[in-house]
């Protein structure tokens, strides 16, 4: 059992430096704060604080006028290519100083589409929007990322770059179109309908060349792929934005990763379906982001529900801009690699990520969370709290670290990754799958604060594998009906 001393001392420690900006924020009014947080426990502290940030989080509002595609010489046959009609709509809101661009009822075809600062993309129901399998359309190449490394490449579906006060909002579907005739056999993978012979992403002039300049530090306008490579364009980014909002609409058949905010600040993701099974198809991956609030969502994927990243080895060390404040919360995770992962492309580092009120259940769900890196990528997590969450079936593991994670070549470096201050409690999992706890850390530096309470887990083939971690701080928690 865990000495309760000790635990009350690790979070209270932990609390401070949370909460040390709310200090300096209510400087004014410090008397009658100190009275009020006397009476605040360490627990209501770490919530109080997820509730701060969601609250904090400026969310965009848009002027109340309207550009409706139709107007623009958008046709909704499925078959003519609207990307004029789309940058028209755009352009005219912006003239205006914003507004909803409205996508109505209908399949409207069309290639990339670049939002702009002051736009409410707005999809009514019954619209889709399908966009191109033709590669050309997502030309010239835009600064983008792919697996956590910078480079000019193919546009995503839906980009944005520098701009404030930007959403995609409806009750729409957004449809990219990828499958086994389109995009996914660039993966390589027979399954995902690459043909022996055929290229794909592991040939020298994709991955390989990009892995090369990002430890050479090549400048990132001369990373230049697009035409005549095969890394795939991401559906729907948004780089150095600010004040995001995407909400109701639903994400199928993406090419790779579905939502990435990248070195944005204020997301929020409300009310979004993302179903696609397609390789590398994470549902939400912050990176270098902070103050997100992923809220009511359902992922069902065919990777990671939800990744936090901040950068792949060289590139992520560059830029050194954590993931931070980072609320999950009212969510659904089907299938999946992991429901809240971080990693594995975690350079920067990952700290202060918050996860309440979720359900998780599917047999093809691998992990409820999980924490990945290695050596080459190194990185940090510091503060992962985890409460309320109901799982059905889970795969693997219901809390699973790795830092010797690897699934290319050699995965061994000099770069010693971090991983403490780990919370969870009040999780209920019904069939646990391999193990209950997963832990494999490094003898230099093991996995430290993992704390464990309120927990029942049952259904493991093994109660707990642990290696390189502190002795984990059970609290009344079960697993396969014995005390831990």
């Amino acid at each position: 059992m865990i000495n309760k001393h000790r635990y009350t001392l690790y979070f209270s420690l932990l609390i401070i430096s949370n909460l040390i900006f709310v200090a300096c924020r209510n400087n004014s009014s410090t008397s009658d704060n100190s009275k009020t947080n006397e009476n605040v426990s360490v627990e209501d502290s770490i919530w109080n604080r997820a509730d701060e940030i969601v609250d904090n989080i400026t969310i965009p509002e848009f002027k109340d006028q309207s550009f409706n595609i139709l107007d623009y010489g958008a046709v909704a046959d499925g078959t003519t290519l609207n990307t004029q009609a789309f940058k028209d709509a755009i352009a005219a809101s912006v003239k205006a100083r914003g507004g909803k661009v409205i996508v109505p009822e209908g399949r409207f075809l069309t290639g990339p589409i670049h939002l702009k600062s002051n736009v409410n993309l707005h999809l009514q129901k019954n619209s889709e929007v399908l966009f191109s399998k033709n590669t050309s359309d997502y030309l010239p190449v835009v600064h983008t990322s792919y697996e956590g490394v910078e480079l000019m490449n193919y546009s995503p579906l839906i980009y944005a770059k520098g701009q404030k006060n930007i959403a995609v909002t409806g009750e729409g579907v957004l449809n990219g179109q990828a499958g086994k005739d389109n995009w996914w056999p660039w993966c390589g993978a027979e399954r995902y309908g690459h043909i022996v012979g055929e290229p794909h992403q592991k040939d020298s002039i994709n991955l390989p060349r990009l892995r090369k300049m990002n430890e050479n530090e090549t400048a990132i306008e001369d990373r230049i792929f697009g035409e005549g490579h095969h890394l795939r364009p991401l559906f729907f980014e948004t780089l150095e934005c600010e004040n995001v909002l995407v909400s109701g609409v639903t994400f199928v058949n993406a090419p790779f990763w579905v939502i990435h905010p990248l070195k944005s600040n204020n997301v929020t993701v409300d009310g979004v379906t993302v179903n696609s099974h397609g390789p590398n198809n994470d549902g939400c991956d912050p990176e270098y982001s902070k103050n997100v609030h992923i809220t009511n969502c359902l992922f069902n994927t065919g990777d990671d529900c939800i990744a936090i990243k901040s950068g792949r080895n060289e590139d992520g060390r560059r830029v050194n801009i954590p993931s931070e404040n980072i609320v999950v919360e009212n969510c659904e995770m089907k299938d999946g690699h992991g429901g809240v992962v971080m990693g594995s492309e975690i350079s920067a580092g990952v700290r202060n990520v918050y996860v309440r009120n979720c359900k998780m259940d599917s047999p093809n769900l691998e992990r409820v969370i999980r924490i990945k890196t290695n050596t080459l990528r190194g990185g940090f997590v510091d503060g992962v709290f985890v409460k309320d969450v109901e799982v059905g079936a889970v795969k693997e593991a219901v809390l699973k670290v790795n830092t010797h994670y690897g699934i290319y070549a050699n995965q061994e470096g000099e770069f010693m990754p971090s991983i403490k201050n780990i919370y969870l409690k009040n999780i209920t999992v019904e069939n646990g799958g391999e193990y209950g706890i997963l832990i494999k850390g490094r003898e230099q530096s093991l996995v430290k604060n993992v704390n464990i309470e309120d927990v029942s887990i049952k259904g493991v083939e093994q109660e707990e594998s642990i290696e390189f971690s502190e002795p984990i701080n059970y609290t009344n928690t079960k697993i396969n009906n014995r005390e831990m």
